[in-house]
């Protein structure tokens, strides 16, 4: 995993909780916590610092994946901010996750494995997404998906329809933006 990802954790849990807490959770792991946004590490570094984030929080796994891409949406559009102001829109963004965003990742961290999603609209107009990955971090994508809406000031239904840890081949997230909501923040 690229360290990137791992920064984005730090800058999270930092934010959140203070420098402290990382450097607790970096004991707890033991992991070397030096990670350069450039480097890649194992992933179990990342599933260690997330299992001792879940042990200090009381939260499980999924839990504190899912906060974390909630909380790291902020530090990336701090970041990145191009890639946000390119969509008009959470769902817009979140579209161009494979096109634009993981496409753009690969050129910035060469041997980035970036997960693949597959998504279409059903017949409500709701966005379909096929998360595949074998790093089966599913949470951490629906929590970037509710970050990006949160960021946009947008209001979103996600739903987990299959997953892998229930013996399906990749997950299937059924996602909708509230109009209502939509209309409040362009009226605002």
């Amino acid at each position: 995993m690229k360290g990137v990802v791992f920064n984005l954790l730090e800058g999270a849990v930092s934010r959140a909780f203070g420098d402290d807490m990382w450097d607790r959770l970096i004991d707890a792991a033991e992991v070397s916590g030096a990670y350069t946004s450039l480097g890649s590490y194992p992933d179990s570094d990342m599933e260690a610092l997330v299992a001792a984030a879940g042990q200090d929080l009381e939260l499980d796994r999924d839990q504190v994946l899912r906060w974390f891409g909630q909380n790291a949406i902020p530090l990336m559009a701090d970041i990145y901010p191009d890639f946000f102001s390119a969509a008009p829109d959470a769902r817009t963004f979140v579209e161009g996750i494979n096109s634009q965003i993981h496409t753009e990742v690969r050129k910035l961290y060469p041997g980035a494995a970036c997960p693949h999603f597959n998504m279409r609209s059903n017949s409500s107009g709701d966005l379909v997404m096929d998360y595949i990955s074998t790093r089966r971090m599913c949470a951490l994508a629906q929590g970037f998906v509710e970050g990006t809406a949160v960021w946009y000031g947008e209001s979103v239904t996600f739903e987990h329809v299959t997953c892998t840890s229930h013996g399906a081949p990749h997950c299937t997230f059924a996602i909708s933006w509230s109009s209502e909501t939509l209309d409040k923040v362009k009226a605002a």
